[in-house]
């Protein structure tokens, strides 16, 4: 059986910033079923790159694709409905709502099929003895649960996760770890960036390894840490 085509195609991806290139040719694509994680130093374009394929800036060059369709430019409103959806490094919620309606909030304006069971969604990412508290009394921790939950309302196809395991204790790391890979069991594809290695190598399928806005490594965490240039860029920068 030929694999599946991909749902997300990124080729030569160039975002600039005044002078200063963001991403400066970024290439990679992203199948059903799949996690990719995005790796490398502080200010290598990851998240760069998440926010120009979510619609929140646009490309300066290059295409992003989905299902065959360039969204280049498309506002993030109209992808959620389309089947992209994301996380954010630091979740704003409606504080004042409760978790339930901050869910209820994006499965109702962010869902162009049909909304999902609001009570097993909230179950799943263990929210629903939370359900009725409102968010702003949520921890760090949670509120990033409820970041998920939000994504998930929608129904992606495409879930870009950005930092989502930041802040996590190692019980938390481990059950999101199980949440994610269940979800791309289910055929949703993961696009992952995250600094944490082991939370990486637990959720992922293969890694591209990003520097100065360049991709310069694509395959798996085993074989990226045994790379002389992932060692240099990357590894020992983390740990020189």
């Amino acid at each position: 059986m030929s694999p599946e085509p991909p749902l997300l195609v990124v080729e030569d991806l160039v975002k600039r910033f005044g002078g200063f290139r963001a991403l400066d040719g970024v290439s990679f694509h992203l199948a059903p079923g799949e996690v990719l994680g995005l790796v490398g130093p502080n200010g290598s374009g990851k998240t760069t790159c998440i926010n120009v394929i979510s619609g929140l800036y646009p490309p300066d060059g290059g295409r992003v694709s989905y299902l065959g369709h360039s969204i280049g430019g498309v506002a993030s409103h109209v992808l959620a409905r389309r089947g992209i959806n994301r996380t954010f490094q630091s979740p704003k919620p409606f504080l004042s709502l409760t978790v339930r309606e901050n869910v209820l909030v994006a499965a109702t304006y962010g869902n162009a099929g049909v909304a999902p069971d609001l009570d097993a969604l909230l179950a799943s990412v263990e929210l629903d003895t939370l359900a009725d508290r409102p968010a702003g009394e949520l921890n760090s921790a949670q509120q990033k649960t409820l970041d998920l939950a939000r994504a998930l309302a929608t129904s992606p196809r495409v879930l870009l996760v950005d930092e989502l395991a930041a802040g996590l204790n190692p019980a938390e790391l481990g059950r999101m770890a199980d949440r994610l890979r269940a979800l791309a069991a289910g055929g949703m594809a993961l696009l992952v960036v995250e600094h944490l290695m082991g939370f990486i190598d637990r959720v992922t399928d293969r890694v591209v390894v990003m520097n100065a806005g360049h991709e310069f490594f694509e395959g798996t965490l085993a074989a990226a840490i045994k790379d002389p240039e992932v060692i240099r860029v990357f590894l020992g920068g983390a740990h020189g």
